[in-house]
């Protein structure tokens, strides 16, 4: 539980920041001044002492909490014996790919290990690419595929990629399914998703033919946790298939256990033809992967398609350390039981807070949408920013304001978080929001 015995942030974290902005770059996210110096759980000791409730799961990563003694205990046993190697195959690299493909359903068959979920979602375009024959790749405002410059391309928010341009050829957008804010001011479900049959417009207007990929993430996490309303994805799915086209499912952040299930797709019954993993994967040390057919993945040749640090034994063995843990302690199972109580207590607090627009979630990911009047929904992202501060002045560790207008709280505490402690940080961000909203 929060235990805070300095005025925030302490002595030595002002020094460390002091000494932060002198030497490092701008360009990182502005999150609160917490200088973290261990982790257990789901409690932060900051380096002044102070001990804080995790929310933020170190942006969705850490599934099976911090420091987690089985997962420290096979890092350490690896790093003794070995931990870069290259291409070369180890036993470690050769087991976490069979078990990705036996846990996965039966058709995605092969499985690429990379570093980083930016790593995973370019390796799967090009190897949809070359596969399929096209190059042309559809995928939505709002989207967050990465920050290298092909993720960044593939994105769908201008904050990413803003001053970085020309960007890649090749790349169509259309709008995602953000029914808050619905860009065609229709309801859902009257609309009948509108907004998928919209999708043959934008192609016959920006498509030369050459289309051959859909990419799409199960939810948005960087555009505010939109969740996708039911028949969405299933419709989406078709539509590619429909057309011909391979369906790229950016599973980065919602897999092993975060909504709820092992893996997002789960939800949706559809079986994309690439998946990309990695957060959760590694849940502390980099690890991600690419798994999907067989007959598009292995169109590349040797040597086509490689990674300096992908695959070492060292990711690879913490990869294996964390899913034994989820799926030995049900954390999936976990997160959907939490989670159904974490939402109903949003709705509480949304009648209690007029300035929460809309409450969205999926297992243990939630975003609370602040606005600063329900009827017209205009954002309010200063308000958002003052809560997640006055959060972190009592304990509680949230990740920076997200969302198309920087208005969304981003709710994420590693899966093992305990009901004592969901409550414990709910009372706090409550007081929070209250204490931002008088302010």
């Amino acid at each position: 539980m929060p235990n805070i015995r300095t005025k925030l942030p302490g002595p030595k974290a002002r020094a460390l920041l002091k000494q932060s902005k002198a030497f490092e770059p701008n360009s990182m996210s502005d999150q609160a001044p917490l200088v973290w110096a261990k982790a257990h759980g789901c409690e932060i000791g900051d380096v002044d002492g102070n001990v804080f409730l995790d929310f933020s799961s170190g942006v969705l990563v850490t599934n099976i909490g911090h420091c987690h003694p089985e997962y420290v205990a096979a890092v350490q046993d690896q790093a003794e014996r070995l931990y870069n190697c290259y291409d070369f195959p180890t036993a470690e690299r050769v087991a976490l790919a069979e078990k990705l493909v036996a846990m996965t359903p039966p058709h995605l068959d092969k499985c690429f290990l990379l570093t980083t979920g930016s790593e995973a979602t370019e390796a799967a375009v090009k190897m949809a690419r070359r596969a399929h024959g096209g190059y042309e790749v559809l995928a939505f405002h709002g989207a967050f595929h990465g920050r290298t410059f092909g993720a960044m391309s593939f994105g769908g928010s201008a904050g990413v990629k803003k001053g970085f341009g020309p960007l890649l050829p090749g790349i169509i957008h259309a709008p995602f399914c953000y029914c808050y804010r619905c860009v065609f001011d229709k309801d859902y479900p009257s609309c009948g998703l509108w907004c998928l049959d919209h999708l043959d417009w934008v192609i016959s207007k920006e498509s030369d033919g050459a289309l051959c990929a859909v990419i799409t993430e199960p939810y948005q996490g960087g555009a505010g946790s939109i969740i996708p309303p039911p028949g969405y994805m299933e419709k989406l799915f078709a539509w590619a298939k429909a057309k011909g086209l391979y369906f790229i499912l950016d599973e980065v952040q919602s897999s092993f256990g975060r909504t709820g299930k092992m893996f997002a797709m789960e939800h949706y019954g559809i079986e994309p033809d690439l998946v990309c993993l990695a957060k959760g994967l590694g849940s502390g040390i980099p690890c991600a992967a690419v798994l999907g057919r067989h007959e598009i993945m292995d169109v590349l040749q040797p040597g086509e398609l490689s990674s300096t640090n992908g695959g070492n034994p060292m990711s690879c063995r913490a990869a294996l350390a964390a899913i034994d843990i989820i799926e030995r302690e049900r954390l999936h199972e976990h997160a959907a039981d939490l989670g159904a109580q974490m939402g109903e207590r949003f709705a509480k607090m949304q009648k209690r807070i007029k300035q929460i627009g809309d409450v969205r979630g999926q297992g243990l990911v939630f975003g609370i949408e602040m606005v600063a009047d329900r009827k017209t929904k205009a954002p309010d992202k200063a308000l958002t920013k003052r809560i997640v501060h006055e959060a972190y002045l009592r304990g509680l560790c949230l990740i920076a304001p997200i969302g198309m207008y920087g208005n969304v709280i981003r709710i994420a505490p590693p899966l093992v978080i305990t009901a004592e402690q969901m409550r414990e940080g709910l009372d706090i961000l409550e007081a929070a929001m209250k204490a931002a909203t008088k302010a």
